[in-house]
């Protein structure tokens, strides 16, 4: 089996293109596709986990059903908050130190979370304050994981990449939510916290050993408020966006 960032095995990216329609499947041909698609399917179910058990723990340390709603809040917050300012620095930065620096962050703050609720002592607003640095650190995430996607396979490959992006979310949403309500029942909350904080291990390690090649460019490098006023002209402007309006 090929270790993840050497592409030595995988078949030469000019095949899948001018041969009619690309297999579903093909994307997991290559080898560093197929190592981060299998680690972040993981990180994902760790997140569902995680968002089950920290649901389960806010309903012990408080019966108020507002705090129950802010912990999916405070997920949710940053990515809505963060996404144009995410999605420029993604264009303007290295991409992959960009994942390495946001699944170290998502790591940390699970292990913290998970130590002090095995500790007995996370309060409500400390699970929420915890919550929310996740939120934070999968604002900055997405934009770049889904940029890397036509950097990993062939231009005609990119729609059934895409897809199995999808598949990995989807997967992760119907089995996570059941597995983390299994592990709150044999060990508690905490250690959902503490499996998600492992789960980033994979995408780090196959993130770790890819070897991005440098872009060159002529032109002078982008500046970040530039490149949120360039994102959000495109939205504004480009006749896709405009008639899928």
């Amino acid at each position: 089996m090929a270790r993840p960032g050497h592409e030595r095995s995988d078949p030469p990216p000019s095949p899948t293109t001018n041969q009619g329609a690309v297999s579903a499947y093909a994307p997991l041909r290559r080898t560093l596709f197929r190592w981060l698609w299998i680690a972040s399917l993981a990180s994902n179910v760790g997140t569902w986990m995680q968002n089950v058990g920290a649901a389960w723990l806010m309903t012990d340390l408080a019966a108020s059903p507002l705090l129950v709603a802010l912990v999916q809040a405070a997920t949710n917050l940053p990515v809505f908050v963060l996404a144009v300012p995410a999605g420029a620095l993604a264009d303007i930065v290295d991409r992959r130190r960009l994942l390495l620096v946001a699944q170290t962050w998502m790591l940390l703050v699970a292990a913290v979370l998970a130590t002090i609720t095995f500790a007995g002592q996370i309060t409500p607003w400390l699970l929420l304050a915890t919550t929310f640095l996740l939120g934070l650190g999968s604002a900055l995430n997405a934009p770049a994981w889904q940029a890397t996607t036509p950097e990993l396979v062939p231009r005609a490959e990119v729609p059934a990449a895409v897809a199995l992006g999808g598949v990995s979310m989807n997967v992760a949403r119907a089995v996570g939510p059941a597995l983390g309500g299994l592990l709150v029942a044999a060990a508690g909350p905490g250690a959902t916290s503490l499996f998600n904080a492992l789960s980033f291990l994979g995408v780090l390690f196959v993130l770790g050993r890819w070897r991005r090649p440098r872009e060159t460019s002529a032109l002078p490098a982008e500046r970040f408020v530039g490149a949120m006023r360039g994102g959000m002209r495109f939205v504004r402007y480009a006749p896709a966006f405009r008639h899928s309006a």
